[in-house]
């Protein structure tokens, strides 16, 4: 029976040694999990507890026998016995049993500490002072956990005795301020814990008794209601029944909630002038009304904390600002000493250890970087880097069967090991003083979730990792099979988690005299510019990087020390020409400094270049580029990026006597230059310029599009237009010039003006067959000035390089078949959706047949969006269920369901008085669409107004077009006739799209 055997495991087990709950999953074929919950059920302590008697056992033996012990000898001494421990774990027992066994000795040590200087600190030191016992997901320090009389939430956060002792006495003082606190507003840059402080001072309130133990802490987050002050109302005091179109019933506001509480209005700088005097009467007398009384006054006894990022003078009504008389500043994590950077640091790695149940080992290194690197996104950002580093450990820990998880430089997202702060801060954290590796237990740390926090990884990031690894395993694939796809997956989704805080900032090269010698600068100098004969682009952070190696480097030669590259042999496989050019650069270093450095560090330097010319595909964007005559393109070029706060468009201006030629060469280097992967669109003035496009994309093979009669307000929107997440090169150059713009056309394509190329990935067979139908049914002759090209492909780079070659001699308008080879400059039409009407349409508008007549709405029409003969009894089950489909089909995310329901709140959207037209926020639409209702009987929607036909816009803010055309579509009695008597979504699309 499975459960003798595991029973009989644990029985027999090595006792310095015992079994991990994977290791009996293991020898007895089941899961980890299994394990863990029957271990549990039978009150069986970990492997670590069982361990745990033993070891202390023995190690006061040793201690008692040779008090004066180190912790190595220790070590050693253990590791003969059996047991195989961290010396960090060995070093926290032996402290322990020293203040037991020898009480003396511990107060000694414990003095002497209080002699050093007030920033100078050590590993031991900042362990016994600050981080013995971690009891929170942000930073609070339980270090006196043991005495049960402390129940003071603001003065165990990390920082009381430091950065925060002002903060968190002002705290204190305006929660206990009689009779019910002091309005707060909480002051500092993003990420410094100001929602975590709101909650540790409501904690406070509860623990001193001050509110009562059952007081409710609400959080209302402003920015959702920016500029909408009936909302804000309704949301705030609620509402009364009748009080507006669509309030059917009495509402609870969120005062009303936080009743006898605290209302934590978070981001309060979004909230407009109108929403603050909204406040001022509750705040100055307690008192308020529900949206639409008239009579008697409800009473609230709230306590307010706001909290803003922003300037209170600039942002915040004086008015507002003098009912608010506590202020507090919360400050950047730049600005905390490093002592408690440190604590905050293994506080995370802490909580990461309990979330995956393993522990974790950090080097020495990782601990340095994170204490030096500069954290924009303050304490926020510095828990996702360890969390995205712990990530990346758990996958390799997966691989390789250990039960422990070990952080490396390398396992560090890619910008922390580049960030340089001050000298000062550089020597406190030398490596003289950490010089050893962190390790932390999942028995370090109760962990304790924030109400809101964007920076946290999903709970269950480990545990989808693992059963994704163990699903790969199951399916027969080896070790390197599964690390390459499992990291892929986890790499993307942990690199769109960091991208929104992470930021390369560095001081000037001048101040790096001060810490490097100058010898060593004048190599790095050199050996930069020799890498950049063979890597375009190579990013300034690989100057940075070098030269701080290079010199701890240096310094280790000199004195005997060789640091090993674990990664050599893979790095020489992986990175075979970044290694051959560290080879040129090693043998530069050497003759220059007159050393010679070992091979490892050829590998090194390797990992810099490879890290430093690599481009991040998942924020590619369309290139824009500005062509002048005479000095114009880079003063427009100058406003748009300034506005815009990037870099992104770039200038070329052709003075009156050049070569037009010249201009050229010019243009094709840049767009090389450039060019991210999506194409580039190039914005002229006039003449010859607008030729450039097709000899550019002849030349290079990258696609382009040329528009002409550029202007300021056109590089603005083009710029704005292309720093959105999906933009391609073909929405762009559409939407900026209409009808108007001049695509450059390629002279290749000789007498044909238009292209389509029919795709299949089964075989050019298909693919001819998609290109007959076309030309049978879809065009027939329509246009004779049309080439259809039909490509077989068996995978999507094929087909990408494939439609590459082609281009360059013909202008492709679209692609039509079974697969998406992703080319963002060309649209596609799947072969599925060419047999429907507004597939048809679509292509035929992509081509410009019979462009006066095209109707936009073809773009946003889907019959599966489209239900007919519905039975719905309420508005509200006809929005979700709408609000579904759209969700269901990827067409908007989840958020986009509140929107509809806030915008009802403000009235009920009617269209002539038949049609319901609901509609939500443009910011959750993922792809511009129309969803369509038809019921079989009418229902209510607002006051007396029934409607039978529902028709839901999920359209962006440059829908404008579609939404006059629908407007001008059902205006039409006979159209409104004909939906209302139509019985399949076929017959409903062909109705609003015929032309």
């Amino acid at each position: 029976m499975l459960e003798n055997k595991i029973l009989d495991l644990i029985e027999n087990e090595d006792k310095r040694k015992p079994l991990t709950d994977s290791d009996i999953a293991k020898l007895v074929n089941t899961t980890r999990e299994y394990i863990t919950q029957f271990r549990t059920e039978k009150n069986i302590n970990n492997s670590r507890q069982r361990k745990e008697a033993i070891l202390y056992s023995d190690i006061k033996e040793i201690i008692i026998e040779d008090k004066d012990i180190s912790d190595r000898q220790l070590c050693k001494r253990l590791s003969i016995l059996g047991y195989d421990i961290s010396r960090y774990s060995v070093s926290q027992i032996k402290k322990s049993i020293i203040s037991e066994v020898f009480p003396q000795n511990a107060a000694e040590k414990s003095n002497l500490n209080k002699d050093q200087p007030k920033n100078f600190i050590t590993v031991k030191s900042v362990v016994d002072k600050d981080g013995t016992e971690i009891n929170n997901s942000s930073n609070i320090d339980n270090s006196n956990k043991g005495d049960k009389s402390n129940t003071n939430y603001l003065r165990n956060i990390i920082g009381y005795h430091g950065s925060l002792k002002n903060a968190i006495s002002q705290a204190e003082a305006a929660v206990l301020y009689p009779p019910h606190g002091l309005h707060t507003l909480l002051l500092g840059a993003s990420g410094v814990g100001k929602s975590f402080f709101a909650e540790a001072m409501y904690n406070f309130a509860i623990s001193s008794s001050h509110f009562d133990k059952n007081a409710p802490f609400v959080l209302f987050n402003c920015a959702d209601y920016v500029d909408n002050p009936q909302l804000l109302l309704s949301q705030l005091f609620g509402y009364s029944k009748g009080a507006f179109t669509g309030a059917i019933t009495d509402k609870v506001g969120l005062v009303e909630k936080a009743n006898n509480g605290i209302l934590f209005l978070d981001e309060v700088h979004r909230l407009p002038s109108e929403g603050q005097e909204i406040l001022f009467y509750l705040l100055d007398k307690g008192k308020y009304r529900r949206l639409g009384e008239t009579e008697n006054s409800r009473t609230a006894n709230v306590m307010i904390i706001a909290a803003t990022t922003e300037d209170p003078k600039s942002s915040l009504l004086l008015t507002f600002r003098r009912r608010i008389p506590m202020i507090i500043e919360l400050p950047s994590i730049n600005n905390r000493p490093v002592n408690e950077k440190y604590v905050l640091i293994k506080s995370f790695f802490s909580q990461e250890s309990a979330r995956v149940g393993k522990e974790i080992t950090i080097r020495y290194e990782v601990i340095r970087s994170l204490l030096l690197y500069n954290c924009p996104g303050n304490i926020g950002q510095l828990r996702s880097d360890i969390q995205v580093a712990c990530a990346r450990g758990f996958c390799n820990s997966l691989s390789n069967n250990s039960n422990e998880v070990a952080i490396d430089i390398k396992d560090l997202p890619k910008h922390v090991p580049l960030e340089i702060l001050s000298v000062k801060d550089r020597e406190l954290v030398s490596e003289d003083i950490f010089n050893e590796d962190l390790v932390v237990n999942p028995n370090d740390v109760v962990t304790q979730k924030s109400k809101d926090d964007r920076y946290m990884l999903p709970d269950g990031i480990y545990s989808n990792i693992e059963e994704k690894y163990y699903k790969l395993e199951k399916q027969g694939l080896s070790k390197d099979e599964i690390n390459k796809i499992l990291w892929s997956k986890v790499e993307f989704n942990l690199s769109k988690f960091a991208k929104n805080i992470e930021s390369n900032m560095f001081f000037p090269k001048e101040e790096l005299k001060n810490i490097i010698d100058e010898k060593i600068l004048n190599v790095v100098e050199k050996v930069t510019d020799i890498a950049k004969q063979y890597i375009e682009n190579i990013q300034e952070n690989f100057y940075y990087c070098v030269a701080m190696h290079l010199n701890s480097t240096y310094e280790r030669l000199k004195q005997g020390r060789i640091v090993r590259n674990p990664e050599s042999d893979y790095i020489k496989k992986e990175y075979y020409n970044e290694y051959r050019i560290a080879k040129i650069l090693t043998k530069e270093i050497n003759n220059s400094l007159d050393i010679e450095l070992p091979e490892d560090e050829i590998g090194f330097i390797a990992m810099y270049l490879k890290t430093f010319s690599e481009v991040d595909k998942n924020v590619s964007r369309v290139a824009v580029i500005v062509l002048s005559h005479g000095h114009v393109a880079c003063g427009m070029v100058d406003v748009a990026n300034k506005l815009l706060g990037t870099n992104l468009a770039v200038g070329i201006e052709m003075s009156l006597d050049e070569n037009p030629q010249t201009l050229l060469e010019r243009a094709i280097e840049v767009v090389k230059r450039v060019n991210e992967g999506k194409g580039c669109l190039i914005l002229v003035d006039m003449g010859s310029l607008v030729t450039f496009g097709e000899i550019i994309t002849k030349e290079t093979g990258i696609p382009t599009r040329v528009i002409g009669r550029v202007d300021t307000v056109m590089v603005l929107e083009a710029v704005r237009r292309s720093l959105m997440e999906n933009s391609n090169l073909y929405e762009i150059s559409k939407a900026l010039d209409g009808d108007k713009a001049y695509v450059g056309k390629v002279k290749g394509a000789n007498k044909y003006t238009k292209t389509i190329i029919t795709i299949c990935i089964t075989g050019e067979g298909t693919a001819l067959k998609i290109k007959k139908y076309l030309e049978d049914v879809v065009l027939g002759n329509t246009n004779k000035n049309l080439r259809i090209i039909s490509v077989g492909i068996i995978n999507k780079d094929n087909a990408q390089n494939e439609i590459i070659k082609i281009s360059r001699d013909h202008d492709i308008a679209a692609i039509v078949g079974t697969i998406d080879p992703e080319l963002e400059s060309i649209p596609f039409i799947s072969f599925q959706d060419i047999l429907k009407e507004s597939g048809k349409l679509r292509l035929k508008e992509f081509l410009r047949i019979n462009k006066k007549q095209f109707n936009p709405l073809i773009n946003v029409i889907d019959e599966e969006l489209i239900k007919v003969n519905n039975d719905r009894f309420t508005k509200s089950d006809l929005i979700d269920e709408m609000c579904s489909l759209l969700i269901s089909k990827g067409r908007v995310s989840e958020n986009f369901t509140m929107s509809v329901y806030k915008r009802e709140m403000l009235g009920g959207t009617l269209f002539e008085g038949t049609f319901g037209i609901p509609h939500g926020l443009s910011e959750f639409v993922e792809k511009s669409s129309i969803a369509i209702f038809k019921l079989n009987n009418p229902i209510l929607w607002d006051y007396n107004c029934m409607v039978d036909v529902v028709i839901m816009l999920a359209l962006k803010e440059n829908d404008g077009k579609v939404v006059r055309q629908l407007f001008d579509t059902l205006s039409k009695t006979e159209v409104a006739n004909k939906l209302r008597k139509s019985n399949s979504p076929k017959e409903i699309s062909d109705i609003l799209l015929k032309i």
